[in-house]
């Protein structure tokens, strides 16, 4: 599968999202998914140590064993896991860093990625701390999720001369999600930053498997109210339309989700969960089609009929 660089790191253009770990999947179930994604030449986990309740990382260590080196390994801190272990602070980035160290089996973490933006921390400071775990040779690479353009802006000012500064950035991308592509996506191409998007296949209505006059698969995550809100006539509509261009071209919907954006040079991989072997091959192969700028035109044009 083709590589792609955070920094000094190669990852795989698909990766895995592990936050099915630990809360939809049991650690055998996980070991099956983990074992299965190197075998289709998957190298990028991404786990955060709030996923599954910390249980995503344990079984992610236990799972891997002697496959550590065959792994890129990107976690995240920040996010409230519970009262005590929370925030940006020195002190508890040292702490996070710690703990997801051991939960994973592991002497170094690939890419530590700050999960959320913290306000009432000083970004310096935490870049700061991040630092250290760099120099000490516990964090290879750093990074940050769910970043404005103004957050990556202002930490890039905070980076002290010759300290690691952001590598990559994890944001919410995708056919049905492209307000990142305004300024957050050139400010990124401009930095040099590789550019992680989550929920690829707009949390499953990119998978095929809604369609417009058709009954809705049971217990699929969009079946929530939040899921009532991308289940719309126009956005079936949509779908419908992109599927017959995909096909048009020999391809499915699922192929044309994760192809739209790994033709894209700024994405350096696309993390899509996975709860078995059959969808982690699925998305391992996904990533085939080399978009053409009449590729990209048609696919905007159908978007466009989207109010």
């Amino acid at each position: 599968m083709e590589t792609r660089n955070i920094g000094s790191l190669k990852v795989s253009i698909v990766g895995l999202g592990c936050n099915n770990f630990g809360r939809r999947l049991d650690a055998k179930a996980t070991a099956e998914v983990v074992h299965a994604a190197l075998d289709a030449g998957i190298n990028f986990f991404d786990t955060a140590d709030v996923y599954g309740e910390t249980k995503s990382e344990q079984f992610i260590g236990e799972a891997l064993g002697v496959r550590r080196s065959e792994v890129i390994l990107a976690t995240k801190f920040g996010a409230k896991i519970d009262d005590q272990r929370h925030g940006a602070s020195p002190a508890y980035v040292r702490q996070a860093a710690e703990d997801s160290l051991r939960r994973l089996q592991t002497d170094y973490i690939d890419l530590y990625q700050l999960h959320v933006p913290v306000p009432e921390v000083p970004i310096e400071d935490t870049l700061g701390a991040l630092n250290e775990l760099v120099q000490a040779g516990k964090v290879r690479e750093i990074g940050c999720s769910n970043f404005t353009v103004e957050q990556l802006r202002e930490a890039e000012a905070a980076v002290h001369p010759g300290a690691a500064r952001f590598m990559s950035l994890q944001n919410h991308y995708s056919l049905f999600h492209r307000e990142d592509e305004q300024d957050v996506l050139p400010e990124c191409t401009a930095k040099g930053m590789g550019y992680l998007p989550y929920f690829p296949l707009a949390n499953g209505l990119l998978t095929g498997k809604y369609r417009l006059g058709q009954p809705f698969p049971e217990g699929t995550r969009l079946q929530s109210p939040r899921g009532a809100e991308l289940l719309t006539e126009e956005n079936l509509k949509i779908v419908e339309a992109l599927i017959q261009f995909a096909e048009s071209r020999g391809h499915s919907l699922l192929d044309l989700a994760f192809s739209w954006l790994t033709s894209q040079p700024v994405i350096t991989s696309v993390i899509a969960g996975a709860t078995s072997i059959q969808q982690v091959n699925a998305n391992a192969a996904a990533a085939n089609w080399k978009f053409t700028k009449s590729d990209f035109d048609e696919v905007d044009k159908i978007l466009a009929s989207k109010s």
